[in-house]
């Protein structure tokens, strides 16, 4: 894969300098997850006003963290080649920062080799600190690293299309995630337009969530549906990945109208009939509410308008169950069973892809493995 290898015409002079200091900025990223990878790296002087150096190599098929780690491997030794003594590593992977700096363990053996070999590398300097930083402060490294992967892509196109698929181009990939734990969802009751409050448990969900996309990485924006419950839930994950929490009224979750607050019992004792139809058939609506028709109707909107601004990009969207079995649904152009045979835990994860072509493929269902972490 082509590889940059930049130094800037005063390393020489820096070289001489005793106990050098250096900040490292250090990116890396892939499409598809794996798919076509690279990373980028770029050395500072202390004062952050001048570029020393820069890494970016593609490295074909590998995943976000085996890039940033690939990244941060790139920047200390380019770091150790300007003779730096002092390190400042910055970077957007919450768990290479969290790794590095002895807090998260590793878990994954493919990160175990490359979290030895940087820190071989951090032994031979005098001092280096590892600082998160939003997505937006690594805007160089980011550069760096997504100009590896436009290398690497040329090549491998086909990886970041679905196998058995004639879908083409750069999918616009939803992160779909459920809200966490409310009062309500204990006892199972139908809770659409209510605002019930996350509990404890709900807020440790939605941490976790957060960590897992933050370790991740790769989300261009996050996106919620304006209920509280989902609110919170996406202000946690946004916090952890650096970004900005937009609202679509959309994402809402159905308005469940008399049957609000009620058990599936409950409401079938006290609209027999329209609970009994409302179960097959999506036109139907509970009485003062809304039908799946009509949820459908404008979740589709927000997926074309997902799809549109943010083309060929990672969103996270927060929303709750009927939403987001709906745009599974549209991913997979299955039937309105899907509906109510489709199982949903809370702060659960599943992925979707839209292609600008019009195909459409569905990566993930339902994984709460983190929630056990």
């Amino acid at each position: 894969m082509p590889r940059v290898w930049r130094n800037s015409g005063a390393d020489q002079r820096i070289r001489a300098v005793s106990g050098l200091e250096v900040i490292v900025e250090a990116d890396g990223g892939s499409r598809g997850n794996p798919g076509p990878a690279g990373f980028g790296a770029v050395v500072y002087a202390a004062d952050h006003s001048t570029v020393l150096a820069e890494r970016n190599e593609g490295i074909g098929n590998a995943t976000n963290n085996v890039a940033e780690y690939r990244g941060l491997i790139a920047g200390l030794s380019a770091a150790a080649e300007l003779g730096a003594s002092v390190v400042d590593v910055r970077m957007d992977s919450k768990l290479v920062v969290e790794q590095m700096s002895g807090r998260w363990k590793i878990k994954h053996p493919a990160m175990i080799p490359l979290a030895e070999e940087a820190r071989a590398l951090a032994d031979g300097f005098t001092r280096v600190t590892y600082t998160w930083i939003p997505r937006a402060e690594n805007a160089h490294a980011d550069k760096l690293a997504n100009e590896a992967m436009d290398a690497a892509a040329e090549g491998a196109v086909a990886t970041t299309t679905p196998a058995w698929s004639h879908a083409t181009g750069a999918p616009t990939r939803l992160l779909l995630l459920r809200h966490g734990q409310t009062e309500l969802s204990v006892d199972r009751r139908y809770s659409g337009r209510g605002n019930p409050p996350l509990t404890d448990i709900g807020r440790t969900q939605a941490d976790r969530a957060a960590k897992r996309l933050a370790a991740r990485g790769g989300i261009d924006a996050v996106v919620s549906s304006p209920l509280g419950r989902a609110r919170e839930t996406a202000a946690a994950a946004a916090a952890a990945l650096g970004l900005s929490v937009t609202v679509l009224d959309g994402l809402t979750e159905t308005d469940f109208g008399e049957w609000e607050g009620l058990t599936f019992r409950e409401a079938a004792e006290r609209d027999p009939e329209v609970h009994r139809r409302w179960l097959g058939d999506t036109s139907v609506r509970p009485p003062g509410g809304e039908s799946f028709d009509a949820v459908r109707a404008r979740v589709d909107a927000v997926r074309q308008q997902l799809t549109t601004d943010f083309a060929g990009s990672n969103v996270l969207v927060v929303s709750h169950v009927t939403p987001i079995k709906t745009l599974l649904q549209l991913a997979l152009n299955a039937g309105p069973s899907l509906l109510f045979r489709l199982h949903l835990d809370l702060a659960s994860l599943s992925i979707a892809e839209f292609y600008p072509d019009g195909g459409a493929s569905v990566r993930l269902v339902n994984d709460t493995s983190y929630l056990d972490d």
